[in-house]
């Protein structure tokens, strides 16, 4: 019932209302020839009229009919055309409405039947098409699983999802959506994350692992302890994003905006003058009707409600369109290195040492103990190893002292630890022995990240650290040329041999090594003043000066991270690299469609134009190509929501590659 209401009393329903009144009036005009003909009105109007239509203002039944058909189709045309004006703008309503009336009065009942009635067709089917660009997000709103399993008194009960209370545990079985943001505690199981990450193979959860509202369960059963309910979870950050997204205007939208804003009245303007100057009135009507801009309102905000759905489908969330627009200008991508051409954990391989009177246990024994005091990333692996071989630091330094790009200082024992590189030695006066210089470059060459161990200005040791390369990054960077970005920039706080040992194993074009923070953000700039539109790929904490210097900044594995999904000019769900690459494709790809449709409103402005002049455009014929250039520049832009080459993620590609292991390590 809910949907006939729906469909009754909508845009279809005055469509088909309209449409069958109109048949009625050619029925009565055939069956009922010349009956109740009444000629009325002053002279000049009658005149008017047979100039116009060739019989004069007179009423027959066929022509009540065809007035009842005008004022079904055009009420709602007219009134929205009135509220437009209330607030001083000129819409397009205004001009079909003044058309249609127009020809009403001058007795062209069927022109005005005809206008009114194509305009309503294609608003009702507009309304349809373009709810189908926004078919993604549906999908979305979709996944949000209604009901959960919760343990309550340790019964199973079922409630509603939003009912669902923080640190509740959650029953997700076999088949089954899980209702909330959260970690697991319990069982094991596969998870199918495509609608967050849109990768759709499943990923083995365990005890600890985080899962997402909106997955589902594809074997196993698990505990979930509640982390995010409702409007806190990831599925529901995503939806509010892509609303955003869909609804915010680009550049482009915004000059075509203030264009229409002349363009409208100048087309009244042509009218009225063409109109005075032939004296002929249904020229001036038919210009007001194919003067309408519909096709190229729409023009731009079709493609990037398209463009983003379909790039929110694949787990890419796009800002917005100035965000989509100024992405296919990308030539210049930043990347930073842990974490995203490395897996982001590192291992410790190496203990060289260098003092005959001690052992590789000792050395790491006094590196742990200054870096239990850190949360750097290659803390942990030291602190990992110290505990496998039972060198584990029982407390914490007196006192930890960090020094961004270098290294850390601590008192452990009464005793000054350093554990860096060689600048930081240099920094606190300490001779950097052949040795460990020998060592630590030997190691470097090998992609690995070495850190000298010095005790009281004493060098005893050479540790080595390695992370690996990511088996997605070649292709990732392969694809990024591909795509039509002139190069891919390393920017990375590790020494330089590192660096080129892992820019030798992936084809990254430059490389910038040994950078703070700060120096990020300088390469970045400097790219830009080159003429670069640089896009920059981060963690968003060490990179978010650099992050935020960036024409782009893009955010990997956003999935379990509220700010970035919030603050990422593009957000990439999951850690398949190879999305990087597939946004600016379709973002090239969205724009194009922009331009086309662009091309195609214009072209048919002119061509009905140039129709008009030449005698060979009705007022009727006018509004069907008018709606049908709308509804062709509606169907160009769902082109996007259609898999194209060069949208494949890692999935796709995963088969065709051989897994990359140099390792190396990054700040």
């Amino acid at each position: 019932m809910k949907a006939l209401r729906t469909w009754r009393y909508g845009n279809w329903f005055i469509s088909v209302v309209s449409g069958l009144l109109i048949l009625v009036s050619f029925g009565a005009e055939h069956l009922l020839n010349g009956a109740w003909n009444v000629t009325v009105g002053p002279k000049w109007w009658v005149d008017a009229g047979e100039h116009a239509h060739g019989s004069g203002l007179v009423f027959t039944l066929a022509n009540v009919f065809m007035l009842a058909a005008v004022i079904v189709a055009g009420y709602g045309i007219v009134v929205k055309a009135v509220r437009a004006l209330l607030v001083k703008f000129i819409s397009i309503d205004l001009l079909v409405s003044i058309a249609a009336i127009g020809a009403t009065l001058i007795g062209n009942f069927w022109e005005a039947a005809a206008v009114t009635f194509l305009f309503a067709v294609g608003h009702a089917l507009e309304i349809g098409t373009m709810n189908k660009t926004r078919a993604a997000l549906a999908e979305l709103v979709a996944v949000a699983p209604d009901t959960a399993v919760v343990l309550r008194d340790g019964e199973q009960v079922e409630i509603a999802a939003h009912q669902v209370r923080m640190g509740e545990i959650v029953l997700v079985k076999n088949g089954a959506k899980v209702p909330v943001d959260g970690q697991v505690v319990s069982g094991s199981g596969a998870i199918d994350e495509a609608s967050i990450t849109g990768e759709s193979i499943p990923v083995e959860k365990t005890k600890s692992a985080h899962v997402f509202a909106g997955t589902i369960s594809r074997g196993g059963f698990l505990q979930v302890m509640a982390t995010g309910v409702g409007a806190d979870t990831t599925l529901a950050r995503i939806i509010h994003r892509v609303e955003e997204a869909q609804d915010a205007k680009a550049k482009t939208q915004a000059f075509i905006d203030r264009f229409s804003k002349w363009y409208t009245p100048a087309v009244m303007v042509l009218a009225l003058v063409a109109g005075l100057l032939s004296g002929d009135v249904v020229l001036a009507l038919t210009l007001l009707v194919i003067g309408c801009p519909g096709a190229l309102v729409i023009s731009i905000p079709v493609a990037i409600v398209a463009g983003i759905g379909r790039s929110a489908r694949n787990g890419i969330l796009i800002k917005g369109g100035e965000y989509l627009e100024t992405s296919a200008k990308i030539s210049a991508v930043a990347v930073d290195k842990t974490g995203t051409l490395t897996e982001g954990r590192p291992q410790l391989t190496d203990v060289v040492v260098l003092d005959a009177h001690l052992d590789r246990r000792e050395v790491l024994r006094w590196a742990a103990a200054a870096e239990a005091g850190s949360e750097h990333p290659l803390a942990r692996p030291i602190l990992d190893t110290a505990r496998t071989e039972g060198v584990y630091p029982r407390g914490i330094p007196g006192s930890v002292t960090p020094v961004v790009g270098k290294g850390i200082v601590a008192e452990v024992d009464g005793k000054r630890v350093l554990v860096g590189n060689a600048p930081l030695l240099t920094q606190y006066g300490i001779v950097n022995d052949a040795g460990a210089a020998a060592a630590a470059d030997h190691l470097a060459a090998a992609g690995k990240t070495p850190m000298i161990v010095a005790v009281d200005g004493a060098v005893l040791g050479v540790i080595g650290v390695a992370d690996t390369i990511r088996e997605d990054a070649p292709e990732m960077i392969r694809r990024l040329h591909a795509a039509g970005v002139e190069k891919v920039v390393m920017l990375t706080g590790d020494t330089r041999l590192v660096a080129e040992a892992i820019g030798k194993a992936t084809g990254i074009d430059e490389i910038y090594a040994s950078l703070l923070p700060e120096d990020k953000l300088d390469a970045v700039a400097q790219m830009q003043r080159d003429g670069h539109t640089v896009a920059m790929v981060g963690d968003g904490v060490n990179d978010a000066p650099a992050l935020a210097t960036a024409d782009i900044g893009v955010a990997m594995g956003a999935a379990g991270s509220a700010v970035a999904v919030e603050t990422a000019d593009i957000a990439l769900m999951g850690d398949d690299l190879l999305k990087l690459p597939e946004a600016i494709h379709l973002a090239k790809r969205t724009v194009n469609v922009m331009r086309q449709n662009i091309a195609i409103a214009l072209l048919t402005v002119i061509v009905l134009l140039v129709g008009v002049f030449s005698g060979g455009v009705t007022m009727s014929m006018g509004m069907l190509v008018h709606e049908g250039s709308v509804l062709v520049v509606i169907l160009n832009a769902m082109r996007l929501l259609r898999n194209a080459n060069g949208d494949t993620s890692m999935s796709q590609a995963r088969a065709s590659r051989s897994r990359t292991s140099a390792p190396i390590m990054a700040s």
